[in-house]
């Protein structure tokens, strides 16, 4: 361990030990968890979901916060520095408290003891770091864990732990590979995460019957939208109302978009099952949506043009941006960045945004699951409709942003989505100075 001294030295150590990129299985990460002693001593909320899970573990953060709870939050993936996956106390982790947990990660994946002669076990890059952080937040003194799910459910590494509260989100068609090519069975996955007797929030409008017949079958405390609680509003204020607690007046959420308010009708949920555990104020959950924040989530960046940045990046997300920007009102012409990953189900995405996009720029991403700009180019020419859009390719987002500026009028929109690689790669040169750059033109 000698010659890994920085957090880039370990993160591009952890992507060569693993001969696969995504291993999914808990055998091995459970082996190494148990070497490393981990164990939460408060309680822990999981959030699973294909759409929003950022989003729900946003506002649980901001309110419990508010509340006076000392809050830790591991989320993935970041969308600029590694380290913005974990936060203690509303603060983003520094790369240098990271350090002494990869060592211990290392240490515990190559030591045999005498319990478990296994010897050296393989863990994945996501493995490893999920490790890293929940050891770093088990180890803090906190009030309550707030767990993200990567991939799935059953299979994750984080469903290693069990979650006093089980939140999942939205669920749609996407990592279909691994997960399975229809709602039902990726339900059935996302459901992986519940635990007999303790409170599943399923926030999904429509959820697959496999999660409710999981959640019936494991004896699971199921809260059900539409059933258990549920939410009404006007254009100034909203309301919920669930077992034995009601919310009226509350203002909008700070995330913007109307799949926010399911987002945060899940998390009053949550937190209303929770209260014997995290008791919150109304004032508190007021000011906490009032005061959430989450980068590319229908990030508006004012200026001239207006700036839109959003991480949709399958059939669901971005039928809910769409539904978005439409709401925004009228603007001239709509500039599009987009770079994706190549497993993604690109037609229906393309097809939904290009009656709302009249220039679309198609960018590289850095990473070999990308599909590339031209490749997406051809996708979108076999799916538009109208003949007087136009479409170029870029080799990286930073590029592709720079031409739409470039060519957008003051009272134009720029809108970039996509992967997390796409949204990150026009943030990591720092949002302040592209504004500048927006009220300059």
């Amino acid at each position: 361990m000698e010659h890994l001294k920085t957090l880039d030295d370990w993160l591009a150590y952890c992507e060569q030990i693993h001969p696969k990129g995504i291993d999914m299985g808990l055998e091995r990460v459970r082996k190494v968890a148990l070497r490393l002693g981990l164990a939460f001593k408060c309680p822990v909320i999981m959030v699973a979901g294909t759409n929003g899970k950022g989003s729900t573990c946003a506002m649980l953060e901001a309110i419990l916060l508010e509340a006076g709870y000392r809050t830790g939050v591991y989320s993935s993936p970041h969308l600029v520095h590694f380290e913005e996956r974990g936060r203690i106390r509303g603060d983003v982790v520094s790369a240098a408290s990271l350090l002494p947990y990869f060592e211990a990660v290392e240490r515990a994946r190559l030591q045999a003891d005498a319990a478990d002669a296994a010897g050296v076990i393989s863990l994945s890059y996501f493995e490893f770091t999920t490790l890293v952080f929940l050891k770093l937040l088990a180890d803090a003194p906190l009030d309550v864990a707030i767990l993200e799910v990567g991939l799935g459910g059953r299979l994750d590494a984080i469903n290693i732990l069990d979650a006093d509260c089980a939140i999942i989100t939205s669920i749609d068609l996407d990592h279909m590979e691994l997960l399975g090519h229809d709602r039902e069975t990726i339900g059935l996955e996302k459901a992986g995460i519940m635990r007999a007797g303790k409170p599943v929030v399923v926030s999904d409008p429509v959820p697959p019957q496999s999660v409710l017949q999981a959640a019936a079958d494991l004896g699971a405390d199921l809260w059900r939208f539409g059933q258990d609680f549920n939410f009404s509003g006007d254009k100034l204020q909203w309301g919920w109302a669930g077992r034995g607690r009601r919310y009226s007046g509350l203002a909008y959420p700070a995330l913007r978009g109307a799949n926010q308010l399911v987002n945060a009708a899940g998390v009053l949920a949550a937190l209303t099952a929770v209260r014997d555990l995290l008791p919150v104020t109304a004032q508190a959950v007021r000011v906490g949506l009032s005061m959430v924040e989450l980068p590319g989530r229908f990030q508006i960046v004012p200026g001239q043009p207006m700036l839109v940045l959003d991480v949709a990046h399958n059939p669901h997300s971005v039928a809910a941006l769409a539904e978005n920007l439409d709401a925004m009102g009228f603007y001239p012409c709509t500039h599009a960045v987009f770079g994706a990953m190549a497993d993604k189900d690109l037609a229906p995405m393309l097809a939904r945004l290009d009656p709302l996009v009249d220039k679309w720029y198609f960018t590289d991403l850095p990473t070999p699951r990308a599909a590339t700009g031209a490749d997406l180019a051809a996708r979108w020419q076999a799916v538009q409709q109208r003949a007087d859009v136009t479409s170029a390719t870029f080799d990286s987002p930073q590029q592709a942003l720079a031409a739409a500026v470039a060519a957008a009028k003051p009272t134009d929109r720029i809108i970039v989505f996509g992967s997390f690689y796409t949204v990150g790669g026009v943030l990591k040169d720092g949002l302040p100075r592209l504004t500048a750059q927006h009220m300059a033109g």
